[in-house]
C-alpha cells in the first residue's frame, strides 16, 4: 500500500540522523570492547559486500578486534534491517546502500522500523550502477534497448536491486512506455548469471556484479547511472547523455549504527572509516572494484541521503 508524500517525506527526514542524543565520552572512548559485525544486506560479491569486506580488515587492525561481515539479502533490506535493529547493539551496524532502504516510506505504508532506527555514521563510496544487457541480444545502445522493447511489450524481464535502483528503473520503463516484467531475486548477484544466459533481458545493478560477465563477453553495459561517466568505464555513456535522464541514480553506500548510538561515538567511527577509506591501498582497490570512493562523517553521510531522498521525492 503507498502512503502520502508528506507522510514519507516525514519518515525519511528521520533517515537522516539528525537527532542527536548526549554524548558519552567513556562510551565513545572505551569502543569496541568486543567483535564488531557489520551485516550487509546483499549477497557475497555485491559492491556493497567487497566494501564492507575490505575495510573490515583495516579496520580490525585499527581497532584490535574482529570485524565480521554478516550477509542477510533478501525482501528490500528489510531481512538485514531487521536484524540490526533487533540486535539493539553498537558493536552490530549496518553497511550498504542507501538506496536500498530510502524509499521504504514511499513504497510502504507500515514498516517493521523506523527511519530513526539508523544513523549514519560514515559515507564510504558511490557504487557504479549500470544497465546491461545479453551479448546475444545484439543491442548496443539505450537506445536500441529501448526501441526493442517498445516493439516487443510484455516479452522482455528485468533484474532490477531492490530498492531506489528499483524505484528509477520503474520511473524510467514508465516515461519510456516500456512494459517490462520484473523478476525477483533473493541475491541479485545471481541474475548476472541469468543475465548472461539470456534468460533475463536487462539488468541494473552494481557493475562489481555485472563485471566478471562483461569482461568475459557474456553481457553488454549500455550505461552508467551516474552523472559522470565511471573512472572504471570512461567508454560508456551516462543515461544522461544517452537521453534518458529518468535513469540518473548515484549509489551511496555507508555504515549506519543504531538508534541511541552516541554522536560522539559515531563521529569516532566516522573518522576512522574515513582514514581508512582514503589510504591509496584501500582506494585503489575500492576504485577497482567499481566503486568511486567519497569518504565523510556523520554530517556529510546524512547531508548526501537528504540530497538523494529529495531527488525520489
Amino acid at each position: 500500500m503507498r502512503m502520502t508524500v508528506t507522510r514519507a517525506a516525514v519518515l525519511v527526514a528521520a533517515l537522516f540522523g539528525l537527532c542527536t542524543l548526549p554524548a558519552a565520552p567513556s562510551r565513545a572512548q572505551g569502543w569496541p570492547q568486543r567483535a564488531v559485525k557489520f551485516i550487509v544486506p546483499l549477497g557475497p560479491g555485491a559492491g556493497a559486500d567487497i566494501g564492507a569486506r575490505l575495510l573490515a580488515d583495516r579496520l580490525s587492525a585499527r581497532w584490535g578486534k574482529p570485524v565480521v561481515v554478516e550477509n542477510r539479502p533478501g525482501a528490500d533490506s528489510l531481512v538485514a534491517i531487521q536484524a540490526f535493529v533487533g540486535a539493539n547493539d553498537d558493536h552490530t551496524l549496518l553497511f550498504g546502500p542507501s538506496g536500498s532502504f530510502t524509499v521504504h516510506p514511499f513504497q510502504y505504508d507500515k514498516l517493521p522500523y523506523v527511519p530513526a532506527d539508523l544513523l549514519p555514521i560514515a559515507r564510504v563510496s558511490n557504487t557504479i550502477i549500470a544497465v546491461g544487457v545479453p551479448a546475444s541480444m545484439k543491442v548496443g545502445t539505450l537506445e536500441e534497448f529501448v526501441a526493442r522493447a517498445r516493439a516487443e511489450p510484455d516479452k522482455l524481464n528485468a533484474a532490477v536491486v531492490p530498492g531506489i535502483t528499483e524505484f528509477t528503473f520503474d520511473y524510467f520503463a514508465k516515461t519510456a512506455g516500456l512494459s517490462i516484467a520484473k523478476i525477483p531475486y533473493r541475491d541479485i548477484v545471481q541474475a548476472a548469471t541469468d543475465l548472461g544466459e539470456g534468460r533475463v533481458q536487462v539488468m541494473v545493478a552494481a557493475y562489481a556484479v555485472l563485471k566478471p560477465h562483461a569482461e568475459a563477453g557474456r553481457i553488454r553495459t549500455l550505461v552508467v547511472t551516474g552523472r559522470e561517466r565511471a573512472p572504471i568505464l570512461p567508454q560508456v555513456p551516462t543515461a544522461i547523455e544517452a537521453g534518458y535522464p529518468a535513469l540518473e541514480l548515484e549509489g551511496l553506500v555507508g555504515l549506519f549504527g543504531p538508534r541511541g548510538m552516541p554522536r560522539e561515538l559515531r563521529e569516532r567511527i566516522g573518522a576512522d572509516v574515513v582514514a581508512v577509506a582514503a589510504d591509496p591501498a584501500v582506494s585503489a582497490r575500492l576504485t577497482g572494484t567499481a566503486q568511486i570512493v567519497n569518504p565523510g562523517g556523520p554530517t556529510e553521510f546524512g547531508a548526501a541521503i537528504s540530497a538523494q531522498s529529495a531527488r525520489v521525492t
